[in-house]
């Protein structure tokens, strides 16, 4: 940066990877039937996130679904701002975040206690992982418009099980959900299958109940046919993934939504939240004349003269 900028002031931030996955979420229903979803996969985008932090593969995997359904439940959303999934727990993931915006930008992490982690042997499930604690999902849509927060206690053994209970008790929409996450031979690779339900008696013209229920029970047996190998496989477009699932059962393809790299951190951001601290703690935190600020999601450092930074008096908010 120009040494004449003031941090607050600095928009600069170290380089982080140019990704944008054009079809990244493919959205679809089934004509004439109460039956619709979304196919997220994250393709390269996946390794880019997840490979920021030097974590252990159960921790990857989980964070990697987590950021496919994320990117799967704001896609369904019409909104201006960010979507979050996060999950606070006692196991050896504190916290487990990932966010996407209405843009398609997405990001996240994971807090880990490593020492924990090794008394859970090789390979925790995701419970073990997260231990009791909650689930939230956060629709934020900037400090002029309320905030939506759906909360629920961690249930289940995975993580699609634990979004399960957010839907059965909070949106109460039937729905099927598939996560998949796995190193293959291209990179970490990630993938959501979210189909629904869609609500309402006599809302499918030419249909009864019976035969609504009927239609929504096949398609939960075709989508239960899907495997891991098939939601990772690069060379199978979601296109023709979708087509082999539900070709004889009306699919009809929405448009399709990208999904980009999206890390919002930057040195003016961070500046001002050092402006918040007292002198005394800006003092604590510099070493040799220099304070270092570490983006969570990004894992980017950020460099700060402890000159240039004013800070608050003591006493004052």
């Amino acid at each position: 940066m120009n040494a004449s900028t003031p941090p607050f002031l600095d928009h600069d931030r170290p380089p982080v990877p140019d990704i944008v996955v054009p079809r990244g979420v493919s959205p679809f229903h089934l004509d004439g039937r109460p039956v619709r979803g979304r196919l997220i996969r994250l393709g390269a985008l996946a390794d880019a996130l997840v490979t920021r932090h030097d974590m252990p593969e159960p921790v990857t995997r989980l964070l990697g679904e987590a950021l496919a359904l994320t990117a799967g439940l704001a896609s369904a959303l019409k909104f201006q701002g960010s979507f979050s999934l996060q999950a606070k727990g006692d196991g050896p993931v504190s916290m487990l975040l990932a966010d996407c915006t209405n843009q398609g930008e997405v990001r996240g992490y994971a807090r880990v206690d490593s020492d924990k982690l090794a008394m859970y042997g090789r390979n925790p499930s995701p419970r073990a992982l997260l231990g009791r604690g909650y689930l939230a999902f956060t629709c934020d849509q900037g400090p002029e418009m309320e905030r939506y927060q759906g909360i629920v206690a961690i249930e289940g053994q995975d993580l699609t099980e634990m979004t399960g209970t957010y839907f059965a008790t909070s949106e109460q929409l039937r729905t099927f959900v598939r996560l998949a996450c796995a190193k293959t031979e291209n990179g970490w690779r990630a993938a959501a299958f979210i189909m629904e339900r869609v609500a309402g008696a006599g809302g499918i013209a030419g249909l009864d109940e019976e035969e609504q229920e009927d239609a929504w029970n096949t398609a939960l047996a075709l989508a239960g046919t899907l495997k891991d190998e098939e939601l990772l496989d690069d060379d199978l477009s979601s296109e023709q993934l979708l087509y082999r699932l539900f070709h004889q059962e009306g699919l009809m393809l929405d448009q399709p939504r990208a999904l980009a790299y999206g890390c919002r951190c930057s040195r003016s951001r961070l500046a001002n939240v050092l402006e918040g601290f007292a002198v005394e703690d800006l003092d604590h935190m510099a070493e040799a004349g220099t304070i270092t600020m570490t983006c969570e999601f990004c894992n980017c450092d950020f460099r700060f003269e402890r000159d240039a930074v004013r800070g608050t008096a003591a006493g004052h908010a």
